[in-house]
């Protein structure tokens, strides 16, 4: 028994798949880059640590505009998946895409908190954390508040996808981030 199924045509759908459910989850934190700054989320206080909670670089404008454009985004597929019948793809509802738009911000977060208590800087790249915060935030919010959907929507061919293409769109989106002018560093 092979574990790759021979039809190239379902590797393909699975990419594809993996993008359209995870597009709520991917959009927020670039979108927190444009919308972003104003009065930080940790408004200035430091940890035990003696260092930032999260720092300057996460505000309440960023959370708040990355959230609300994840959850545009996901409302635009759902309607378009209303419209065009695609009912081969993820069907995301207002929960999943709230879910998801939220857990990806939550999991940036978390990962500026640890990125400070090991004394790194804004914007210095953290291999492997900064490619998966968004994935493990946004799939661990749905996980504990709508397990259902998960486990129907996210099967293990999309997860697989989901892990090989959130580094390489990391990269592509901050790059261009960084090209006009939203990001201080292409990483």
């Amino acid at each position: 028994m092979t574990l790759i199924p021979p039809d190239i045509g379902y590797w393909i759908f699975s990419a594809v798949a993996a993008l359209w459910v995870m597009l709520p989850a991917y959009v927020p934190n670039s979108a927190a880059a444009v919308f972003g700054g104003g009065t930080p989320i940790d408004l200035g206080r430091k940890f035990s640590d003696g260092r930032r909670i999260f720092g300057d670089g996460k505000t309440y404008r960023g959370f708040l505009g990355g959230v609300l454009s994840g959850v545009a985004v996901g409302l635009v597929q759902i309607l378009a998946a209303f419209t065009f019948g695609l009912d081969m793809l993820p069907r995301h509802t207002i929960l999943s895409v709230f879910l998801l738009a939220t857990g990806a911000l939550l999991g940036d977060l978390v990962k500026s908190f640890f990125k400070r208590r090991l004394g790194k800087a804004r914007g210095e790249s953290w291999l492997i954390a900064d490619q998966y915060d968004l994935v493990v935030g946004s799939l661990l919010l749905v996980l504990l508040v709508y397990p259902g959907w998960l486990v129907e929507n996210i099967t293990l061919p999309i997860l697989v996808w989901i892990i090989l293409l959130t580094p390489l769109l990391h990269r592509v989106v901050n790059i261009i981030g960084y090209y006009i002018g939203v990001k201080e560093v292409p990483w």
